[in-house]
């Protein structure tokens, strides 16, 4: 699981020492397991939301862990032309390698440690597929995709497209020199990310070594979202088992706290994690397939418009499908 990495942590800057008797660690207030499933032309996913309020994700709406799977030359699949309205899509690449192409322009190649950041607004066609190279030879693949909910006055802005390469990131150890943090956006113990966003929210991506122990500061005011990519060990004040394909969502306080165990399994170097937060937007939501909006006259307008192509046209030169 490469994503980004340096060869000495001990240089990056640390994450201040917390002290337990002014710091109010999070509880958990919800721990789930995703279940597995398939995408756009078959590619396995874990749907790591399932089962977990709208209210307790609020500003997000969806996330698929993609992989992690070591392909055969012939198998790399992605996903058809779709359409999009009143969100943002967010595809983070930890191993492996994908496309994006959009109606407005916007696209490129995201690799190891790249997050492509969609703002789809009043209305856009995209497309992800793996490059002809990867299909060809096969190879590993695994990455995020977490969407990212836009408040009623941006629902219908003009789409955007940002291209975050993993060297971008702001990069923090903990004090010991135990973990790796990637503040993709927001900001992380005063460390911003170089993702724009509408919603104030934090993304990260920690890599925590066998025994290491993250105690991360975090908004009052936001929700606070913890997904196990590898590994395991324990999530919360109260110290709750969590593993490979778990969520939890945390109640209020100031500060996260993950443990990894001392022990992982003989072919999981370090416990990942996917960190995510952000202030709730607090509007109704009205989500079908590919649209999310406020009310269901609003899904019903934009299905009306994707069927009249006011989405957007399928530019003419296109990246090859590979289905």
């Amino acid at each position: 699981m490469p994503a980004i990495t340096v060869d000495d942590v001990l240089v990056l800057p640390r994450l201040p020492r917390l002290d337990p008797a002014t710091t109010t660690y999070r509880p958990v207030r919800r721990l789930t397991t995703a279940p597995s499933g398939y995408e756009g032309e078959g590619f396995p996913v874990r749907r790591a939301f399932a089962g977990v309020p709208m209210n307790e994700l609020d500003p997000f709406i969806h996330l698929d862990q993609m992989g992690e799977v070591d392909y055969a030359p012939g198998e790399p699949k992605g996903t058809p032309w779709h359409p999009h309205r009143g969100f943002e899509t967010v595809t983070y690449m930890i191993d492996g390698t994908m496309d994006h192409q959009d109606s407005h322009g916007g696209g490129g190649t995201i690799t190891n440690g790249d997050t492509q950041w969609m703002t789809a607004g009043g209305g856009i066609l995209h497309i992800e597929a793996p490059p002809e190279q990867l299909v060809m030879s096969g190879g590993l693949f695994h990455g995020l995709q977490l969407w990212v909910n836009l408040p009623r006055a941006a629902k219908m802005i003009a789409p955007k497209y940002q291209d975050l390469r993993g060297r971008e990131a702001a990069l923090l150890t903990t004090p010991d020199g135990g973990g790796l943090i990637r503040v993709i956006a927001g900001t992380i113990a005063g460390h911003a990310g170089p993702g724009s966003t509408h919603t104030p929210i934090n993304l990260a991506h920690v890599t925590l070594q066998p025994g290491a122990r993250l105690e991360l500061p975090w908004q009052p005011g936001y929700n606070a979202l913890v997904y196990v990519l590898a590994g395991r060990g324990t999530v919360g004040a109260e110290q709750r088992p969590i593993h490979l394909g778990q969520l939890a969502a945390h109640a209020m306080g100031d500060a996260l706290r993950v443990d990894a165990d001392p022990a992982q399994d003989s072919n999981i170097p370090a416990m990942e994690l996917f960190i995510m937060g952000g202030r709730p937007i607090r509007e109704p939501v009205a989500h079908y397939g590919p649209f999310v909006m406020n009310t269901r006259e609003e899904l019903m307008q934009a299905f009306e418009d994707f069927q009249k192509g006011r989405l957007g046209v399928i530019p003419a030169e296109r990246i090859p499908h590979t289905g």
